[in-house]
């Protein structure tokens, strides 16, 4: 397989590259993992018709964007939102797809109410209230959940989020603890991003180690994939994925997007509360993007995807995150107003020669394999 791989290496792409036997993505990694993608709520209500015929047709997995998070699903500690969740869920089964719930438990956009309470014990029996109700409410519909989302400062320790200050560290194995007590049939996933990070990566390993040494599951580990166009380097991503599979554990690679614009000088990860001033600089191709830099697009995905089909027997999904360029955070992340281009379909809804490059590597590896 090595051998196999590594000679596809110097394949280049051409913008012209397309391959003609496979119909999808879902159908051209279908034997290696889900191919999944996130939505957002004009896809998941159906009043965007042609992103849903796309999402249909080339994904057999589907993540919430937003609308599982705390602030919109449970606004009120003593009522929750469930409408949207509910189509979403309902799409995913009509279909046949992998459903993944994003997120029980996230220091950023949650609930305004969970601030208002002082008391710890009060605190603790709140947050416990809040994933066994969903977990509840989804059992046996989403078939996984990132339990806990970013956790961890860059240098692999715990970030001092309210949830660490009312309930100390232990408010990580817990979470896991209540999810699996109430469906201990759902996948369970630790999610973050720079997870490629040595030192985050050491911190995460040694906090799943810890959940795990209380005998509570974990199932497998999130690698947000908010990716650039020459970093993480391939050997941290590879390193990553073997490191995290010692656990145990799956590996996911999630929120997948390669960022082709420059990125300021202090951005660290997918930290949304960062935001920088626009400009010229920044904010290169606002209305193409040019051939050199759609080229160096596909061929680091196809690079990246390279490594994801090595280690296939130990990632369980790739999740894209957003449908085409146009509905993508990164236009508004770091900087507002930018026109970024990291996702495989452009803002027409029309495959990239990064879609082709993925789907071609793929059919070469499958040809190499028959005639070996």
């Amino acid at each position: 397989m090595f051998v196999i791989l590594t000679s596809l290496i110097s394949c280049s792409q051409t913008k012209d590259e397309k391959p003609v036997k496979v119909k999808s993505l879902k159908e051209a990694f279908e034997k290696d993992f889900y191919i999944g993608v996130a939505l957002n709520g004009r896809i998941i209500d159906q009043s965007d018709s042609a992103s849903l015929s796309l999402v249909k047709r080339e994904f057999n997995s589907i993540t919430a964007e937003n609308i599982m998070k705390s602030s919109i699903i449970h606004p009120q500690r003593d009522s929750f939102n469930f409408e949207l969740a509910d189509k979403f869920v309902a799409l995913g089964k009509n279909n046949g797809m992998h459903v993944h719930g994003h997120t029980l438990i996230w220091h950023s956009q949650l609930s305004p109410w969970f601030a208002t309470i002082e008391d710890s014990l009060e605190f603790k029996d709140a947050t416990e209230k809040h994933i066994k109700d969903l977990a509840l409410h989804f059992k046996g519909v989403v078939d996984s959940w990132d339990v806990v989302n970013e956790a961890l400062n860059e240098d692999g320790t715990l970030r001092n989020s309210i949830f660490l200050e009312k309930m100390g560290d232990e408010y990580l194995p817990l979470a896991f603890k209540w999810t699996s007590e109430v469906d201990p049939n759902a996948k369970l996933f630790y999610n973050d991003y720079n997870m490629t990070n040595p030192d985050k990566r050491h911190g995460a390993i040694r906090m799943i180690k810890k959940i795990q040494e209380k005998g509570i599951k974990v199932d497998g580990v999130g690698m947000q994939g908010h990716w650039h166009l020459d970093y993480p380097s391939l050997e941290e991503i590879e390193e990553s994925i073997l490191e995290y599979s010692k656990l145990g554990v799956q590996v996911a690679i999630t929120e997948l997007d390669i960022s082709v614009l420059p990125n300021p000088w202090d951005l660290e990860g997918a930290e949304i509360s960062q935001n920088f001033e626009n400009s010229e600089e920044m904010n290169p191709y606002t209305k193409v993007l040019p051939d050199s830099i759609q080229t160096k697009l596909a061929n680091r995905y196809k690079d990246i995807f390279k490594i994801f089909l090595k280690h296939r027997d130990k990632i369980s999904r790739v999740t894209f995150w957003g449908v085409n360029d146009g509905q993508s955070w990164l236009n508004g992340f770091p900087i507002r107003g930018r026109t970024n281009y990291p996702l495989l379909f452009d803002r027409e809804l029309k495959p990239k020669p990064a879609y082709y490059g993925i789907i071609g590597l793929k059919e070469k590896l499958d040809q190499l394999q028959t005639t070996n």
